[in-house]
């Protein structure tokens, strides 16, 4: 099993999609990318510790390709947005890649530089190697699938 972990607005929808993938194993909401230790939902609502809403994605790389998580990831947010997601805003909500290996590093880099031939406007995504994952609380976790839903 490998880990993806990937930024892209409020955490409970980019959970979903990615849960729906075949060779998804499990996936999990949480905060990385911030210096702030133990953060909790409402210090990161603060906008002050750095850390983004993301989701940590373990998958079996026999099934799934990383760069098929990476179409996802850029096909269900406007990497476009700096900082904000439709009407969530704040730096917790920026899109991001964070690598875990060199090879996911390369591989988002180069799907970086498709997407910015694509859009007609800046892409502020940001590709940062994974530091600490912070679980969310218990209540994050498959928010959607739990009230029957499947976007936000």
């Amino acid at each position: 099993m490998e880990k993806a972990t990937f930024a892209a607005g409020c955490f409970w929808g980019i959970e979903a999609a990615f849960a729906r993938v075949e060779g998804v194993e499990s996936t999990a909401v949480g905060y990385t990318g911030g210096e702030f230790k133990d953060p909790t939902y409402e210090d990161i609502c603060s906008d002050g510790t750095g850390h983004a809403e993301a989701v940590e994605v373990t998958y079996d790389p026999d099934k799934v390709e990383y760069e098929t998580l990476l179409k996802l990831f850029w096909k269900i947010h406007d990497p476009t947005q700096l900082n904000r997601q439709g009407l969530d805003y704040g730096t917790q909500y920026r899109s991001a890649i964070f690598y875990h290996t060199p090879e996911q590093k390369q591989l988002a880099m180069e799907s970086l530089e498709r997407m910015r031939l694509q859009k007609h406007k800046e892409v502020v995504t940001e590709i940062t190697e994974a530091t600490h994952f912070y679980l969310a609380e218990e209540y994050h976790q498959r928010y959607l699938e739990k009230r029957g839903k499947t976007v936000c």
